[in-house]
């Protein structure tokens, strides 16, 4: 039997398609990229099927409605209970990124001090923080999170019995009440002032590296830096006839009224989140500096630099190669953790629009959708810089 020309080249330009490696990933990518969204048409379109069956229709129309409930923590954004569930979202979804930011920045500074110590010729300090970060490591972090803040609860007074200090600042166990400040004409001048230190800070730090490198020559640029950031902002505060005033908090009834109020429940839970998540960035700190040969060290101290010197230009440096990817992940988990802030009534996104919004609308789907989309949206702003500053510090290939 004869097969035509024209079908026996068909076959052998697919053969020669298919053993082509490139060709060959992109069309295996394709039948994937298929699968995957055929598997999703049919997940959504059981999901809208069940919920016709339950009377219930797919929309996002109920975030228009009043949301009808109380947010007792809302530092950036207004709220009443006669806003929308949107605005409510809004709220929870920005305490979430203040527990996450805040607490990210808290647990770096204790996780690198500690890993710092643990390696200290110190025993009784080695051993000290030996002891808690086994102990904190191996207890749940919701423990720590109702330990800390029973600790606000039942230690800390009642407003009338309040800790004064100096009639401005005062402790009690509905929290920390400070002088509010109260912005004045001419304060912008202010703002540009800082933003224009941060610029030079910028500048500087990238100078100074710069000519390090080319000269040896070096400035001590964590002083210089500060100066920088606080000196000239205040020359220009002082300069414009310090338009800022403060509102300090009075006691009126059974609670403050005016200043700023930090709630314990905030406190409590990017306290314990930092401390618990700078106990496992403390073991990777330790394990990138072990990681750098000892003759690096020794290499340093014999060229006269300090043992401080040494640990800042030569041994940091070279093991936050090392200590980078996997500090990713402990920021990743910090702010996935976060969630566990509905266990002592924190209003973050979980317990606003995944909470009571969920319960007074019966949207389960679209509502846990929300709380979805922003837990990956945050995770997702991590890994990207996460993964910047990796490419900034891997070694350049010649």
């Amino acid at each position: 039997m004869n097969i035509p020309a024209s079908t026996e080249n068909h076959h052998n330009i697919l053969l020669r398609l298919w053993r082509d490696k490139d060709t060959r990933s992109i069309f295996i990518q394709i039948i994937t990229m298929v699968i995957v969204f055929t598997l999703l048409g049919l997940i959504i379109h059981n999901v809208v099927i069940n919920l016709e069956i339950a009377g219930k229709d797919f929309s996002f129309g109920f975030l228009n409605y009043p949301a009808g409930y109380d947010i007792t923590f809302q530092p950036f954004i207004s709220y009443s209970p006669t806003d929308t569930h949107l605005r409510a979202a809004a709220v929870g979804i920005s305490n979430t990124l203040l527990v996450a930011v805040s607490g990210i920045i808290l647990a770096s500074i204790l996780g690198f001090t500690m890993g710092v110590l643990r390696l200290s010729n110190n025993w009784l300090i080695s051993r000290l923080v030996y002891v808690f970060l086994e102990f904190t490591r191996n207890v749940p972090v919701l423990l720590h999170i109702l330990f800390i803040y029973s600790i606000f609860l039942y230690t800390l007074p009642v407003p009338k019995k309040a800790i004064n200090i100096s009639d401005t600042v005062f402790l009690t166990n509905r929290g920390f009440i400070l002088p509010s400040p109260v912005f004045e004409d001419g304060f912008g001048f202010v703002w540009i002032a800082l933003l224009t230190a941060i610029a030079i800070v910028v500048f500087f730090v990238r100078w100074e590296r710069k000519n390090q490198d080319a000269t040896g020559e070096h400035y001590r640029v964590f002083s210089i830096s500060l100066a920088i950031l606080f000196g000239l902002p205040l020359i220009v505060f002082f300069i414009s006839g310090a338009p800022m005033a403060w509102e300090i908090p009075e006691l009126k009834g059974f609670n403050f009224k005016g200043g700023t109020t930090i709630k314990p429940e905030y406190i409590a839970l990017t306290f314990a989140l930092s401390y618990y998540t700078a106990c496992f960035i403390a073991e990777i700190v330790r394990a990138g500096i072990l990681a750098i040969s000892r003759g690096q060290t020794e290499a340093a101290l014999a060229l006269g630099l300090q043992q401080n010197r040494t640990l800042q230009l030569v041994v940091i440096p070279q093991a936050l190669r090392v200590i980078i990817p996997p500090l990713a992940s402990q920021y990743l988990n910090l702010t996935k953790n976060s969630s566990l802030a509905i266990a002592i009534g924190y209003m973050d996104v979980v317990a606003t629009i995944g909470g009571i919004t969920l319960m007074q609308t019966g949207k389960e789907m679209e509502t846990m959708i929300i709380v979805l989309l922003t837990y990956l949206f945050f995770s997702l702003i991590i890994s990207t810089f996460m993964n910047w500053i990796n490419r900034r510090m891997a070694l350049v290939e010649r």
